[in-house]
């Protein structure tokens, strides 16, 4: 998949484009991006980066990362995303121009949105704006009770079957392993310290049973009560696997919530709950 990210930067062509934020690509942003096919046309999505309310002054916490998004994205087959930086300017543009500028300028014939899609200065447009400006446009229904907002409230609650079942695939967590307080190899469960992107949203804290580079890893999400802790963070311990991560991008699914964190009468005691969680992480099983 080619992935460009200015309009200016694709070649002259007749496209297909499915348009959205696409945050999770969920299964309600899958349905959209099947839909932008036609003979003959470029399969196209265009996407946004920042989140276009986060340039609106909102506050909005990703579920996944700008590269896990075209990672993500480029399993679906598409032939080329377009990345486009949602600022002031791009914000500021009314209905028409934005299409102007955007749609016809990328060779768009076909459209494909989300039904309650808008656009341009005060979401002045929709998709019956650019079936009057001679777009083949394609509305897909959404998807009742899927969404990004309702992915986010669900790993909120720790619900990480829950939003498997939204997303159409494991939730996780994505970021880049860096030096801890290196305790858990003392403890015998050396963890991988992930440092992620402050504007991704984290998960209940907790403990976690999942996988990451094909091992079965198991989670921790919050503040190290045991130790006094006082700065969240996430450390995965991946069973059976032997190899330096520091300074590598890694990718841990999440697929069930073990229990909450807990601080212990003692030392052996918190080795023993860990053991346990290892072993319930061994029988866990991938959602669907």
């Amino acid at each position: 998949m080619k992935v460009v990210r200015s309009i200016d930067e694709l070649e002259p062509a007749r496209r297909a484009i499915a348009i959205g934020t696409f945050d999770g690509v969920h299964l309600g942003h899958r349905r959209v991006i099947e839909a932008a096919r036609a003979p003959g046309l470029r399969r196209t999505v265009l996407t946004f980066d920042p989140h276009p309310r986060t340039t609106l002054g909102r506050n909005v916490k990703m579920l996944g990362t700008v590269e896990r998004r075209l990672e993500l994205l480029g399993e679906l087959g598409v032939d080329e995303t377009v990345l486009l930086h949602f600022d002031d300017d791009l914000a500021a543009l009314d209905a028409e121009a934005f299409a102007d500028s955007v749609f016809h300028a990328a060779g768009a014939e076909v459209i494909a949105a989300g039904e309650d899609f808008v656009f341009g200065h005060r979401r002045g447009g929709n998709v019956d704006t650019l079936e009057k400006l001679g777009f083949d446009v394609r509305p897909v229904p959404l998807l009742d009770g899927v969404s990004s907002t309702r992915i986010r409230g669900l790993l909120g609650e720790g619900d990480v079957v829950g939003a498997a079942a939204l997303l159409g695939r494991p939730a996780e967590v994505d970021g880049v392993v860096e030096l801890g307080d290196q305790r858990g190899g003392t403890l015998g469960f050396p963890t991988a310290n992930l440092a992620l992107d402050p504007c991704l949203l984290v998960p209940q804290h907790g403990i976690y049973a999942g996988s990451a580079l094909g091992h079965r890893a198991a989670l921790s999400i919050g503040l190290n009560p045991h130790y006094g802790g006082t700065e969240q963070r996430i450390e995965a311990f991946l069973l059976d696997y032997e190899g330096n991560l520091y300074g590598e991008r890694l990718v841990v699914e999440l697929w069930e919530r073990l229990r909450d964190e807990a601080a212990f009468e003692s030392e052996a005691a918190l080795v023993a709950q860990i053991a346990d969680d290892v072993e319930r992480t061994r029988a866990a099983v991938r959602p669907a």
